[in-house]
């Protein structure tokens, strides 16, 4: 008669239990990258709202658009901790935004956003931390004051416009630069106000 060795491995139990687990792990860390690139959209719509109620904000209180204000100098000559009031700079006062930096100064100088803005070619930077500008223009056929988002992924873009209009890029309030093709980068996403 012969004698079977002891020998010692895993079960199809064993093994299913363990795929299981590792499945349950993957799909967890998946599931957190998504919810991680929903909240920094989230963070985008939250901005882009942010910056339009600065905008507004302004124009309330001081009757022009941030960068438009022709009484700048002497609407906000005690400069907040934001920008340089030897630099201010005052707009055309037509309605049209056409110095950007003008807009994200005049912003800062009435402590309606952070950072430091002088009179240069400075930027407002969004939570993708790229570039964003308050500016006259037109996008697809749309022409106004608008907050412009440079470089924004196609999938972000695609994200932001369907969060705040109708997902499409050159309809709405919401106008791209180019359609939302995967695995592209696209140049300037407008919301106009």
């Amino acid at each position: 008669m012969k004698q079977l060795n002891n020998q010692k491995g895993f079960t199809l139990v064993e093994i299913a239990i363990v795929l299981v687990i590792i499945g349950l792990l993957l799909g967890g860390v998946l599931k957190g990258q998504q919810m991680i690139a929903n909240a920094k959209i989230k963070s985008l719509v939250s901005h882009a709202n942010g910056l339009v109620a600065a905008v507004n904000s302004y124009q309330d209180r001081y009757k022009s658009l941030p960068g438009d204000d022709p009484r700048a100098t002497i609407n906000l000559p005690g400069a907040s901790a934001g920008c340089l009031a030897a630099n201010l700079a005052n707009g055309g006062g037509n309605g049209q935004v056409t110095e950007y930096w003008a807009a994200a100064e005049h912003l800062a100088c009435a402590g309606l956003i952070t950072g430091t803005y002088n009179g240069t070619d400075q930027y407002i930077i969004s939570p993708y931390g790229t570039n964003v500008i308050v500016y006259y223009e037109t996008i697809q056929g749309k022409t106004g004051n608008d907050i412009r988002y440079y470089n924004l992924p196609a999938d972000v873009a695609r994200a932001f416009d369907t969060m705040l209009d109708d997902g499409i890029f050159n309809t709405g309030v919401v106008r791209a630069s180019a359609d939302y093709v995967a695995n592209t980068v696209i140049a300037s996403t407008g919301l106009f106000y």
